[in-house]
């Protein structure tokens, strides 16, 4: 790893690396939770569902490229182990237990609106402290800002749906 690169962070490069370790666990368990729900989900409008769950699953495992190779450039080491991805989470991971469509949506819209609330926090912390995170977390924030809107619409798709079969 360059020394520049570390040198130019105004902050503990320690305490940056481990949060972008916790950042890492979350798009891992975003990844899976993704991932797994476009396998299991049932119910209306299943089709659409599933290809957007199959999208944000691929931009999530995007995400986690993007910090675990900022770690490594900071000298730092990404978080090894699956174990520790629940240790570290900020926004933690909810198993669709409840495959229909609804929920699904939901657990996704709660895990956006987490990662949207904890890469703002970065934001602030990295603006005048590291212009590298902070021009990567940008990037990931408004790619997360995406995410919700995206399933937000298609959880008021279906509502609406659902209400005119009433």
């Amino acid at each position: 790893m360059g020394q520049k690169g570390r040198d130019i962070v105004k902050m503990n490069v320690d305490e940056l690396i481990n949060m972008l370790n916790k950042a890492l666990s979350d798009e891992w368990l975003a990844y899976y939770q993704y991932w797994i729900g476009a396998k299991v989900v049932k119910g209306p409008m299943k089709d659409a569902v599933i290809s957007e769950l199959t999208i944000h699953a691929t931009e999530e495992l995007s995400h986690a490229e993007l910090i675990s190779s900022r770690i490594i450039q900071l000298d730092g080491i990404p978080v090894l182990s699956p174990e520790e991805w629940f240790k570290k989470t900020n926004c933690g991971y909810d198993a669709p237990v409840d495959p229909y469509v609804v929920e699904i949506l939901k657990q996704n819209i709660k895990g956006e609106q987490c990662a949207i609330k904890v890469y703002s926090e970065m934001l602030d912390i990295t603006q005048t402290a590291d212009p590298v995170t902070y021009n990567m977390i940008l990037q990931i924030l408004s790619q997360e800002v995406e995410h919700e809107e995206d399933l937000t619409s298609l959880k008021e798709d279906l509502d609406l749906m659902l209400q005119r079969q009433r």
